[in-house]
């Protein structure tokens, strides 16, 4: 039998939308958002028809009817208490999403729309490794607040796809590789992965490491500072951390492209804050080594930034004595959603109810 699944992947500045038929691609559009015109929303949920009208454009422009598809792939978002694997989309999962029990990300969106989609259509919306997805260790989850539990957040889709790629490469299974990856996109997040699970992880506002849009690990009594300073609003200050932070905050813009630009035409201030961020993603690797007691297989550096060389080589120059270094330019999120999905309408795999706490 045959399946056309629609994926939904919408990213800080950009949205992805695929379509397979069973294990083949019928296509694949990413299609970029200009900042100016994502400036025109105050919150991300206000994003919500500008994206939905980006995934009806490009199936139009595909030649995909509604009624083709079925079933609908999303990006699981930053959803509290998620695991890993599949789960069907339920109000239960939209209402936390409307409703600012999730972190705001744009990754969210993706429910939303494929939900009313998939209402339209009489077919069930899923999403398959959140960004969110715990598989963390109780010792992993312990910090030096009493109130604050860490949560894993990164890249889990797209990390645990990739590493699957790097293990067929070397003749391999994922289940038997220790693997620390790294996702350089808007946000940077680095993972830990042993026995086919992810046990621990920095993300993308927590690390030793800033990105081309978060602030990354800052002195703590310096922000507490900022907070009650009174100069900055509650969403000014959630906007310096995530989303007007790191290249943003230095140059203007989050375009890497850009900031190399500036290095190649003599830019020193640009070429030190452009190391800063590698010396510091490195930093993030090594953290994760004791994770693993130093037994590390292979160090993956993934992730639309992966395809840098500049970034990836001042990278690896620093973490290549850990173990050795493989570069997996771009993402296979839309691949990894399709045929993630794919196995439940199969029967392969079984998706989850998820509950709101």
């Amino acid at each position: 039998m045959n399946y056309k699944i629609l994926a939904i992947n919408p990213g800080s500045t950009s949205t992805k939308i695929s379509v397979y038929d069973n294990e083949n691609r019928i296509f694949v559009d990413n299609v970029e958002h200009p900042p100016a015109e994502l400036a025109k929303f105050d919150d991300i949920l206000d994003q919500i028809e500008y994206r939905a009208e980006t995934v009806r454009g490009a199936l139009t422009k595909h030649n995909i009817e509604l009624k083709e598809l079925s079933g609908i792939a999303c990006r699981g978002g930053l959803l509290p208490n998620a695991e890993g694997g599949a789960y069907l989309v339920t109000e239960s999962i939209t209402e936390t999403y409307k409703s600012g029990e999730a972190s705001p990300h744009a990754s969210n969106l993706a429910s939303l729309i494929g939900s009313e989609i998939a209402k339209q259509l009489g077919i069930n919306a899923y999403i398959y490794d959140a960004v969110t997805a715990n598989e963390l260790p109780e010792m992993a989850k312990i910090t030096g607040i009493a109130e604050v539990t860490k949560q894993s957040m990164c890249h889990v889709l797209n990390m645990k796809a990739m590493s699957r790629r790097v293990a067929k490469k070397h003749g391999k299974s994922y289940e038997d590789l220790r693997l620390i990856v790294t996702h350089l996109g808007g946000g940077i997040s680095i993972s830990a992965h042993e026995n086919g699970r992810l046990i621990d992880s920095i993300g993308d506002d927590a690390g030793p490491y800033f990105a081309p849009e978060r602030s990354g690990g800052v002195s703590l009594l310096s922000i507490i500072d900022m907070c009650f300073s009174e100069k900055y609003t509650k969403k000014e200050m959630y906007g310096k951390v995530r989303g007007k932070g790191g290249l943003q905050a230095h140059f203007g813009t989050s375009d890497c492209r850009e900031v190399e630009k500036m290095i190649e035409g003599g830019d020193g201030r640009a070429k030190m804050v452009y190391e800063a961020m590698a010396y510091q993603i490195a930093k993030g690797i090594g953290e994760l080594a004791p994770v693993l007691h130093g037994k590390i297989d292979y160090i993956i550096i993934t992730g639309g930034l992966a395809n840098s060389k500049m970034l990836t080589g001042m990278i690896a120059e620093r973490v290549s004595f850990l173990a050795p270094v493989e570069v997996e330019q771009g993402e296979d999120e839309m691949e990894a959603l399709s045929l993630g999905i794919l196995r439940i309408l199969k029967g392969e795999e079984t998706a989850k109810t998820y509950t709101r706490r």
